[in-house]
C-alpha cells in the first residue's frame, strides 16, 4: 500500500517539471550588430521634461517699413567718411556756424598740423558786416531748410519726397562733422575695385605701418610721413603697385603745398576739382564724391553717376525697367544734356537734389505724381 502511493507520487512529480523547450536550429546567415548607442526604439532616458517644438506662426509684416540707409551711395563714399580712429567721443552740441552753398561747410583737418579750418561762429559775425540782415543770414543750423524750401519752389512734386527722407549728411549734424582731407581722398583711392571689407582692412594696415608704439590710439598718418615712405614698404599694407604710387603721389601734393585745408575750405567748387582732378588716382566721380560727402558742398552734380541718372528718370516720369531692358549704353535712361537741364534750376543746391535723387528709386513715385 505505502509503495503504491510513493510510486504514485513520483510519476505527479515527474509531469509537474517543464520539458526543456528545443533550441531552434541554428541560422548560418551573418546577423547585423546592433549598434551600440541608443535608438529611437530605444531612447536614453532623461530627468529632464522634454518640450514639445514651437509651432511658427504666420510671419507679421511690420505696420512700418524698414527705413532706407542714410546714404544711398556705393560702400566707398562711407569709407571716404570714416575716420581712421575709432575711439568713441561723446558728442558736443554742433555750433551754428555761417554756411554758404558754394563753398566748404566742414570743419576742415589739416593733415599735416591738425588745425581746424571752419566757417565763424554766427554769433561772433556783426550783424552789419552781413549782406543780409540777421534773421536772413544763411548758417549750418538753417541751410538745409533753405535747400529743401528751394527746392520745392522750382518743383513741388519733390515734396514728399523730401517729407519722407531726412538728409543727415547736410543736417546740423552732419556738417558739424570735422574732415582729414588726405585721410578721405587716400580712403577714396583705397577703396577703389575692391568690396568695402577689403577697404578697410587695407586701410587699417595702412594705419598700422605707422603705429609708433603698439596700443597706441591709431591715427591716420601726416601727408609728410606718407611721402617719405617707400612704395615697396606700402605695398606691405596690402596697396596694389599703382595705389601704392597715387597714394605717395598724394601726400606729396600735400607737403608740398599743391593742396591745403585752407585751399579745399575756401576756393571756388571749379578751382578744387581741377587741382584734384589732376592728381593720379583721383577721376571725376571720386572728386565729386568727396566735395559733396566730405567737403560738405551743396552745389555740386555728379553726370557720371548711374544713380542720379536712374533717379532722375524715374523722377520725370520715364519707365526705368524699360529703359534698363532696352540698353543704350551710358545714357540708356536719360541724356546727358536733359540731366543738366533738369538738374540747373536746382543751384546753387543740385547737391542736396542730387541725393534726393538717389532716394527716388526706393520711394513710391506715385506719391510724387
Amino acid at each position: 500500500m505505502a509503495s503504491r502511493r510513493s510510486a504514485r507520487l513520483g510519476a505527479q512529480a515527474r509531469t509537474d517539471i517543464a520539458p526543456h523547450p528545443i533550441a531552434p536550429p541554428a541560422n548560418k546567415s551573418r546577423k547585423r550588430k546592433s549598434p551600440t548607442g541608443p535608438t529611437l526604439a530605444d531612447p536614453v532616458p532623461s530627468s529632464d521634461p522634454v518640450t514639445p517644438p514651437r509651432k511658427r506662426g504666420p510671419k507679421v509684416t511690420p505696420a512700418t517699413p524698414i527705413p532706407p540707409p542714410v546714404t544711398p551711395t556705393p560702400s566707398a563714399v562711407n569709407i571716404i567718411a570714416e575716420r581712421a580712429s575709432r575711439t568713441v567721443k561723446p558728442r558736443t552740441k554742433a555750433i551754428n556756424r555761417l554756411a554758404d552753398p558754394k563753398l566748404t561747410n566742414a570743419p576742415i583737418v589739416s593733415p599735416e598740423t591738425s588745425r581746424v579750418i571752419a566757417s565763424h561762429p554766427a554769433e561772433d559775425v556783426s550783424p552789419s558786416k552781413l549782406s543780409a540782415g540777421p534773421g536772413n543770414r544763411t548758417t549750418t543750423a538753417n541751410i538745409l531748410e533753405e535747400a529743401c524750401r528751394h527746392l520745392i519752389k522750382v518743383e513741388p512734386r519733390i515734396k514728399p519726397l523730401i517729407e519722407k527722407n531726412h538728409c543727415r549728411v547736410f543736417s546740423p549734424e552732419g556738417l558739424a562733422e570735422k574732415v582729414n582731407p588726405f585721410e578721405s581722398l587716400c580712403s577714396g583711392i583705397i577703396s577703389q575695385q575692391v568690396s568695402g571689407a577689403a577697404a578697410r582692412s587695407i586701410k587699417n594696415k595702412f594705419v598700422a605701418l605707422f603705429a609708433e608704439q603698439e596700443g597706441e590710439p591709431k591715427r591716420f598718418p601726416h601727408p609728410s610721413e606718407v611721402a617719405a615712405t617707400s612704395i615697396e614698404r606700402l605695398r606691405t599694407a596690402g596697396l596694389s603697385q599703382r595705389k601704392a604710387e597715387y597714394v605717395k603721389g598724394l601726400a606729396e601734393k600735400f607737403t608740398n603745398g599743391e593742396l591745403s585745408a585752407q585751399m579745399l575750405a575756401e576756393a571756388p567748387y571749379e578751382e578744387v576739382r581741377d587741382k584734384l582732378i589732376a592728381v593720379r588716382g583721383l577721376g571725376l566721380w571720386s572728386v565729386e564724391m568727396f566735395a559733396c560727402f566730405g567737403l560738405k558742398r551743396m552745389d555740386v552734380f555728379s553726370l557720371g553717376d548711374l544713380g542720379v541718372q536712374r533717379g532722375m528718370a524715374a523722377f520725370a516720369g520715364r519707365d526705368v525697367a524699360k529703359l534698363k531692358a532696352k540698353g543704350g549704353g551710358k545714357w540708356k535712361y536719360m541724356s546727358e544734356k536733359d540731366m543738366t537741364e533738369m538738374a540747373s534750376k536746382f543751384a546753387p543746391y543740385r547737391s542736396v537734389f542730387m541725393w534726393y535723387m538717389w532716394r527716388v528709386e526706393e520711394t513710391d513715385i506715385s506719391t510724387l505724381e
